[in-house]
């Protein structure tokens, strides 16, 4: 499994939605699964997945799944 489909599979089970909701409008508070808990289930999950630590700062500034892929290449995760 690629880096990218390890990203989407964490925004798909972490939020329970359709592939095809992974664009960029999917963004914080779009859908009522990104809420405030969400969101730190989201930065857990990715944590746990690829091995990494974000920042606070990071953390509060992933505000969208094309936003989140930027942050993923700060990490050394290549997408």
């Amino acid at each position: 499994m690629s880096n990218l489909e390890k990203y989407n599979l964490v925004f798909l089970e972490t939020f329970e939605i359709e592939e095809n909701s992974l664009n960029d409008k999917l963004i914080y508070q779009s859908i009522p699964q990104w809420d405030s808990v969400g969101h730190m289930g989201l930065i857990a999950a990715l944590e746990d997945t690829f091995d990494i630590m974000f920042d606070t700062d990071d953390i509060v500034e992933f505000n969208s799944y094309e936003k989140g892929k930027e942050f993923m290449k700060k990490y050394n995760v290549e997408l």
